[in-house]
């Protein structure tokens, strides 16, 4: 498609014109007169400008010099670009009308700015003609716009834009579903990420900004919202010009974005500013401060090495290569649609990303799994447990029931969490207690436990607070009484859950730092895995015995 539009710019860029002074000048004069219409009207004391005509009737001429007609060209038309309401005379010869004019006390009916007239084939002659137009211009009295006329074939004239509006009407559709998609997409997803809501907010401006600007062609737009319009389609542009740099941004992890933001907003509307009214030259404006700043982020980007950077750059290359070329309706869109193309692959190579680490933590929270279990089922474990359930069996079968009871018990809550990455903090707290119940028999300790402030609405990794428990019961000695306390202390703090577990007892020597151990690795991986890096973890020997402090920040 984009192949298609470059041909036709091509094509009309080679195509010799009908006209030989391809930019004929009109001339101007306020007043009705019929005798001006004719083809040699002397109109040498007629101004170039138009000057403010109020709500009067004014007419222009304008000589063209036509060159040889062929066959193939006939019909021809005429296309005029012009603000207000006119009748359309060639040598004379009404050819056909734009709104209507102020008549005995009615108020101008405004005509479009672009209008399409066949030319009679006995009017059509190599040489001089006069196009002269009788017109008002009441509602726009004030604004100089000069009058553009193109003469081609007829029909061509009228097929061109609709060939045009059919091709961006495909790509319009294109970017609607892909706004729609990831819109959806964004919605539905428990991790909302914000370089999906911008991409799918820039396809939904391209889409509106595609069907702003060949709205002319779906509905007769009259001249007096032809602003109106272009303002839609600046404000549109400005948008994108801010989303785009800020998708970049995102992908590579630019870490000046606010401030470089910052100067893109202030620079936007300062070109908005200054240059207010030249509605082309300020989306050009726009549209080029939008390519640096993705420059400065993107070759940031390949500095440090970030995937798609290179994709990135070529892509940008390729879209300031064609706004230089192309004619700025067609390069405008061709541009942005290849630069959201390569920012629709970066977002491919980010959902790789995001799959990849998914995948490794479905295999990481298969692996706690597997550790959780085996916590409580290795040999050793099982070998002490029975050799002393056969001796509490033996010396006081009704304590050796309830030592079983609480051994079924503990098996019965580590096998329904084992699955599970966060459980009731209530769970936990019971599986601790089953646990100290088993130990008890076991080690004939008397482990007391006590818990301060816990909220039973919150949920916790499974196995955390055990593994400290584990902990405390295997580095340490009783003290005097046969006695070792647990306390475990929840608070809310300004930006974070702390849990407190302090054991109250004699240390043991320990031969190696205890934060490296196997238990520590192991509630470290399970608070990764529930909060990413938005947790700390403390641990340290204190008088009393030991303390740890377990935060889980707020996001």
């Amino acid at each position: 498609m984009y192949y298609l539009i470059f041909l036709l710019t091509l094509l009309d860029l080679l195509a010799i014109p009908v006209i030989r002074n391809e930019d004929p000048v009109p001339v101007y004069k306020t007043g009705d007169n019929m005798a001006w219409i004719s083809k040699n009207y002397n109109d040498k004391d007629w101004s170039e400008t138009r000057g403010n005509t109020a709500d009067k009737i004014f007419w222009s001429r304008t000589h063209v010099d036509l060159r040889p007609v062929e066959n193939k060209l006939l019909p021809l038309g005429l296309q005029i670009n012009s603000f207000g309401a006119f009748e359309v005379y060639w040598d004379g010869v009404l050819i056909g009308k734009n709104g209507q004019l102020p008549k005995n006390g009615n108020p101008e009916i405004p005509g479009t700015e672009c209008s399409y007239y066949r030319i009679p084939n006995h009017l059509i002659s190599p040489g001089l003609h006069t196009i002269a137009m009788r017109s008002s211009q009441s509602l726009y009295p004030d604004v100089q716009r000069s009058i553009g006329f193109t003469i081609n074939n007829y029909e061509t004239l009228l097929t061109n834009p609709l060939i045009t509006m059919a091709y961006m009407n495909l790509m319009a559709g294109a970017f609607l579903i892909a706004a729609v998609y990831y819109f959806f997409l964004y919605l539905n997803s428990k991790r909302r990420q914000k370089d999906i809501l911008i991409f799918a907010t820039i396809c939904l401006l391209f889409f509106a900004l595609l069907i702003m600007e060949y709205l002319k062609f779906h509905v007769m737009l009259p001249y007096s919202e032809f602003f109106v319009r272009l303002e839609i389609i600046g404000w549109l542009t400005f948008a994108n010009a801010l989303l785009v740099p800020w998708y970049f941004m995102i992908q590579f992890n630019f870490r000046y974005g606010k401030w470089l933001m910052a100067a893109l907003l202030l620079t936007l509307l300062g070109l908005y500013w200054f240059n207010y009214g030249h509605y082309d030259l300020t989306a050009r404006l726009y549209s080029l401060a939008m390519l640096i700043t993705a420059f400065i982020v993107v070759l940031n980007g390949i500095l440090q090495k970030e995937k798609g950077g290179f994709i990135a750059l070529t892509a940008l290359l390729a879209s300031a290569l064609v706004n230089r070329l192309v004619v700025y309706d067609y390069g405008l869109f061709i541009s942005f649609t290849i630069i959201v193309l390569s920012m629709l692959y970066l977002h491919s190579i980010r959902t790789s990303v995001i799959e990849a680490e998914h995948q490794n933590a479905v295999l990481l929270s298969s692996r706690l799994q597997l550790q959780l279990l085996k916590k409580n089922i290795q040999p050793h474990f099982l070998r002490n447990t029975l050799t002393s359930m056969m001796d509490w069996v033996e010396e006081s079968p009704k304590d050796g029931a309830r030592f079983i009871q609480a051994l079924a018990t503990e098996f019965d809550i580590m096998n329904e969490i084992s699955e599970q990455t966060l459980i009731p903090i209530t769970k936990e707290l019971e599986l601790c207690r089953q646990h100290l119940s088993v130990m008890g028999f076991r080690k004939e300790i008397n482990y007391i436990w006590e818990q301060k402030g816990i909220d039973e609405t919150q949920l916790i990794p499974p196995a955390v607070i055990h593994t400290l428990l584990e902990n405390g019961i295997t580095h340490s000695e009783p003290t005097s009484g046969n006695t070792i306390q647990f306390v475990l202390h929840y608070s809310l703090i300004k930006d974070a859950h702390q849990y407190t577990f302090e054991t109250i007892a004699k240390n043991r020597p320990v031969m190696t730092d205890r934060a490296g151990g196997n238990g520590f690795k192991y509630i470290k991986a399970r608070l990764t895995e529930s909060y990413g890096q938005n947790w700390k973890l403390v641990s340290d020997p204190t008088e009393n015995g030991w303390i740890s402090t377990i935060q889980i920040l707020k996001s």
